[in-house]
């Protein structure tokens, strides 16, 4: 089974709201996933960004990959593997 770390989109129409979400790669993206583990908002000023650093390291070192958005994310944080 091949990870991911991703966004799951939420939010109405020109309002986005992403989960950050661990998923399988064959789930489709706002499908089911295997857990949550953080959130960001990008309407906000300036952009939240929430995220269980914990559980994000455990899903990396499992071997879970973030996307390149995901990785980005984490990078502005200042989450390194």
């Amino acid at each position: 089974m091949s990870v991911k770390i991703r966004l799951s989109r939420k939010g109405s129409h020109k309002s986005p709201f992403y989960r950050i979400v661990v998923a399988d790669v064959r789930s489709p993206r706002d499908g089911k996933f295997i857990e949550k583990i953080g959130i960001y908002d990008p309407k906000s000023e300036p952009s939240r960004i929430e995220v269980d650093r914990d559980k994000a390291l455990e899903w990396i070192k499992k071997g879970a990959k973030p996307t390149n958005t995901v990785q980005k994310l984490f990078d502005k944080i200042g989450l390194k593997k």
